[in-house]
């Protein structure tokens, strides 16, 4: 154990913050921190647009659906960006093939990447953090918003600022249930039944009993009906997955 493993695992999501602005050099050291992240073959296809203006954070706030967006200082949203490159590789008469599903899947990795060294570079700093994937549920207005153009899609958004509370720390699964050695290993499965009563007791205790539900059952709730499926249209629309439609959706003669 040392200071780094202790603060990584010392995580919580903060939705309360103090109302005191960021300083801009801890802002710098944030964003600094999430481009020294890897990246795929140096390619740092992500973009991150910071957000201040009390207007548009509650725009964003209602859009995604989380109040906490309004109130926190400083707001995040980080975007698979695949432009760039190809403005980059026009400068050298190149047209970058940039619409595919595997240039997709580096650019939303790469923003991931950044973005958890961010979460933890603001940690470090006393900061509180959460993750907003809510931003996608009307991902187009928030596009027109924050004026993102074509081969540039929000990720998620996160909130930043100085913590005015500190909620309990949620359990995770068992490290038996997700570290499996040299296969995967469904038998493993088993170690859920554990965890559900941990969960159990986490949210009973957490809210004084008004949900005592173990984890297993918060999937099932989650996951019975599928969920922002307009996704896959709208990242189509932005220039996205083009080597996953057919010859008829390319506009080309089949």
């Amino acid at each position: 154990m040392n200071e780094t493993i202790r603060l990584l695992q010392n995580h919580r999501s903060i939705r309360r913050y103090a109302p005191r602005p960021i300083p801009e050099e801890m802002v710098e050291a944030i964003i600094r921190s999430a481009q020294a992240a890897s990246t795929s073959s140096y390619v740092q296809a992500y973009t991150i647009i910071g957000v201040t203006d009390p207007a548009k954070k509650k725009a964003l706030a209602e859009l995604s659906g989380n109040a906490h967006v309004e109130t926190c200082p400083l707001f995040l949203v980080f975007c698979a960006d695949l432009r760039r490159l190809r403005v980059a590789a026009a400068r050298h008469g190149v047209e970058a093939q940039v619409e595919g599903t595997e240039p997709f899947l580096v650019a939303t990795v790469d923003a991931a990447l950044a973005a958890q060294n961010a979460a933890v570079a603001a940690e470090s700093l006393g900061l509180g953090i959460c993750y907003i994937g809510g931003i996608r549920n009307r991902i187009a207005e928030v596009c027109q918003l924050l004026e993102i153009p074509r081969l540039v899609y929000p990720v998620f958004g996160m909130t930043v600022g100085f913590p005015a509370d500190e909620p309990g720390k949620k359990p995770r699964l068992p490290l038996e249930a997700v570290f499996h050695r040299e296969r995967y290993e469904p038998e493993r499965d088993r170690h859920l039944d554990v965890y559900d009563e941990t969960v159990r007791r986490y949210y009973t205790e957490r809210t004084g009993g008004q949900r005592t539900h173990g984890w297993t059952a918060y999937i099932a709730g989650l996951l019975k009906e599928p969920r922002r499926t307009h996704m896959l249209d709208f990242l189509r629309r932005q220039g996205f997955l083009q080597d996953t439609l057919g010859a008829a959706g390319r506009g080309e003669r089949p």
